[in-house]
């Protein structure tokens, strides 16, 4: 960790690796505070961050190199806040955010259906991370929060296509006494569940794909 405007680290003397162009600034609102977000790199990453709440607009291609790419989640690590606020997964009161680019409600859905990190997502052009939220994805990717998020999907798709509904189909959800079944907190009142399963089955079926 580093003091902000640092150009070099204090320990190694190493270049920090975060820059912050505003020449590059979009106009684009930062889907709290409305205010313009400024361009920003972790290594060679390419994303938007709002000065005034800290929080991180990534595409959709850069997230899913954050997601496969150990180098970049490395950048993300290297680049995180200089005083990393307590992870508390709970949400007081649920608010959803416009995407940036076309001003749509996005999705609130937990990262691989099990990290306990909520964040807004919009299919076709990226991911809306509060403070911090990006940080502990790849916390959570790097325990093998992933790897084991595909494995149960998986044994979810094997035993669904194992044992198909009555009407001949493949079942939408596993049983709840199967250990496959979605956390209580994967789901809440009011997400669009076939969005986010999308969203998360897109990322683990990469993965599978590598």
């Amino acid at each position: 960790m580093i003091f902000l405007g640092s150009k070099f680290c204090a320990h190694c003397g190493a270049p920090v690796s975060r820059v912050e162009d505003g020449a590059d600034a979009v106009k684009k609102p930062c889907p709290r505070c409305q205010v313009s977000l400024e361009a920003v790199t972790l290594g060679t990453l390419n994303m938007h961050e709002c000065t005034k709440c800290e929080g991180l607009w990534v595409g959709v291609e850069t997230f899913n190199g954050i997601c496969a790419d150990r180098d970049k989640q490395a950048a993300v690590l290297g680049g995180a806040s200089p005083q990393p606020v307590p992870f508390d997964p709970s949400v007081d009161e649920i608010r959803y955010l416009r995407c940036p680019e076309c001003a749509t409600l996005m999705n609130r859905v937990n990262f691989a259906g099990r990290s306990g990190v909520i964040i807004d997502v919009c299919r076709g052009h990226g991911t809306w991370f509060d403070r911090d939220e990006l940080r502990h994805i790849v916390e959570f990717i790097r325990a093998g929060g992933l790897e084991e998020a595909r494995e149960r999907e998986i044994r979810r798709l094997k035993e669904a296509h194992q044992h198909p509904t009555p009407t001949g189909g493949m079942a939408a959800f596993p049983s709840a006494s199967n250990d496959s079944s979605p956390d209580p907190v994967t789901w809440r009142t009011g997400w669009a569940v076939a969005d986010a399963l999308a969203f998360v089955g897109g990322v683990i079926a990469r993965l599978i794909l590598k």
